[in-house]
């Protein structure tokens, strides 16, 4: 049988679970997406969605890791293999693989190609490490050390999205 709440009571019991929610959202602000060789970080607020990759639109005369179109619930999306972006192996389209939304914020439907999603990383078991900054990548940002001593690096997405590189697709 199921206990009888008042309305003000499960109104306060909601209240409660949403600052709890909201404080774990900000505990665990960053996903951590896999690329080729590299482990980098998104923040929540810029990555949008994370989904399987769909069928891909090849594109003749691009670069390499330019992957192709997507068609997402009826919108085009430019999709880039970021691991190919950055000089390493292609990636393989697998039951593994995802496509990480990133450019809605900015009004740009772009989409990076990902090895895999590593899920949600809390900041605080992450350890800052001395790095200098790359003008070649300057979507590149801080970079940290998990317990298992694996390296995580930054993506400055809107650097990413406004990078000359990144946006000319032409070979």
């Amino acid at each position: 049988m199921s206990k009888r709440v008042s309305l003000r009571e499960f109104q306060q019991s909601l209240s409660e679970r949403l600052t709890q929610a909201g404080q774990g959202a900000q505990q665990g602000s960053l996903l951590g997406i896999l690329s080729g060789e590299d482990h980098w970080l998104v923040e929540l607020s810029e990555a949008g969605e994370v989904i399987p990759v769909p069928p891909l639109l090849d594109t003749p005369l691009t670069k390499p890791w330019y992957a192709g179109l997507a068609n997402i619930r009826g919108m085009l999306y430019s999709v880039v293999d970021l691991a190919a972006f950055h000089d390493q192996a292609s990636t393989s389209v697998n039951s593994q693989a995802r496509l990480l939304l990133v450019g809605a914020r900015y009004g740009i439907n772009a989409a990076l190609l990902a090895t895999r999603a590593a899920g949600l990383k809390r900041p605080a078991d992450l350890k800052p490490i001395e790095s200098g900054t790359d003008p070649a990548r300057p979507w590149a940002g801080d970079r940290f050390l998990d317990a298992d001593g694996v390296e995580w690096v930054r993506l400055r997405v809107q650097a990413l999205l406004a990078s000359p590189t990144f946006l000319n697709i032409a070979l």
